[in-house]
């Protein structure tokens, strides 16, 4: 399976930081509904004001880290969990996406509040040359290799096991002074059991200890979130429509309001269930013949994921924020290799920190694995 997701913006703002750092140690940080609605609350309460003043691309960004931190529509979902045996072949071999920080708070010493995960300078890339040329094409080779992957379907008891490389590009404030920094590259590891109820993630850039933390339901109030496609599990997704039509079009309802522009709304969406979930042969192979039928999606010939492997990207701009989301794929086999967010157009105010060629987030897949436990990974596998 060729699946990545991933995507994170800048961050920004003491109030929604220490917010986030508060909520990041109770919530899971990925694509799933855990603790959602009550994360969600919070942030819109604390940021409501402040955002009316932030420009659309900031807006958008620190909305979407939010998402991933909660595992909210449009957002990561909470990665699946390991399970110790069977490692997907070409899924294990190159697969990229993982999920980063959303809004951070960082000190003096530019190591982020409650993480490991120390900062460096902003992240940039050549901007690459966009073309519909050989789109059709390319989308139908990825799903005819999606479609004969070896696809492994997941039992009762056993886990999906995700782990990736990920870095992302902020905006941090200081005092009076705010520039532009990046958490550098650090590996992410998720767990998820096949209903979603179950699970364990471990992440410097969000967990205080190098134990992780689990994303296991219900919480401890007692909910537990039914899935979607925001926040998917496996069992969710095996119900799911694999005609191209009805799934693109259940994408647009379920995600109608968020986002910017419901096309490219679509288009997160999708890349979000290619990164840190495990869909079904079929869905998997149908994800990227829905996408085909997205206006505005492209193909970038030349784009790097997280660990510096070259590929063909497909990709859209999102017009309101300047970012343009590229899904990246071995030019050969077609394997989903990881996924970065990259600033193409220029902003204005604070945001022009953010130069055209400022890789905002970036995720390279290094293994995809069914595994039998929490915290078992392939090498570890009886």
């Amino acid at each position: 399976m060729n699946a990545n997701t991933s995507r994170q913006s800048p961050a920004e703002g003491e109030e929604s930081a220490q917010l986030f750092a508060r909520t990041a140690r109770d919530l899971p940080t990925g694509r799933h509904q855990f603790h959602k609605e009550r994360l969600m609350a919070r942030i819109h309460e604390a940021r409501q004001e402040e955002r009316q003043a932030e420009s659309p691309a900031v807006r958008r960004q620190t909305e979407r880290q939010a998402e991933r931190t909660a595992g909210a529509p449009g957002g990561f979902r909470r990665l699946r969990l390991p399970r110790p045996a069977i490692t997907l072949p070409v899924l294990a071999a190159a697969l990229a996406g993982v999920v980063v920080t959303g809004v951070v708070r960082t000190g003096g010493d530019g190591v982020r509040d409650g993480g490991g995960v120390a900062t460096g300078p902003a992240l940039t890339t050549t901007v690459g040359a966009a073309t519909t040329k050989g789109l059709p094409q390319l989308l139908d080779q990825i799903s005819l290799a999606a479609a004969e992957d070896d696809h492994p379907v997941v039992e009762p008891g056993q886990y999906i096991y995700i782990e990736s490389k990920a870095a992302d590009t902020f905006l941090k404030t200081v005092g009076d002074k705010t520039t532009l920094a990046s958490h550098r590259l650090h590996t992410r590891q998720i767990w998820d059991s096949p209903d979603g109820t179950k699970g364990w993630l471990i992440d410097p850039a969000v967990n205080d200890s190098p134990e992780g933390e689990t994303l296991s339901l219900p919480d401890e109030q007692g909910n537990t979130p039914r899935a979607h496609l925001g926040a998917p599990s496996y069992d969710y997704l095996a119900e799911l429509t694999t005609d191209p039509d009805e799934l693109l079009a259940k994408i647009y309802e379920e995600t109608a309001g968020q986002g910017n522009t419901p096309d490219q709304q679509a288009f997160t969406t999708i890349g979000d269930l290619l990164a840190e979930s495990y869909p079904p042969a079929e869905l998997y192979s149908a994800l990227f013949k829905a996408a085909a039928k997205i206006p505005g999606v492209v193909v970038v010939n030349d784009a790097v994921d997280a660990v510096g492997r070259h590929g063909v990207a497909v990709a859209r701009l999102d017009e309101t924020s300047g970012l343009r989301e590229e899904w990246i794929f071995d030019t050969k086999s077609h394997v989903f290799l990881g996924e970065r967010s990259v600033q193409v157009k220029r902003l204005t105010g604070t945001d022009a920190l953010i130069e055209p060629g400022t890789v905002t987030y970036t995720s390279a897949i290094l293994t995809r694995a069914i595994v039998d436990g929490i915290k078992q990974t392939p090498s570890r596998s009886g």
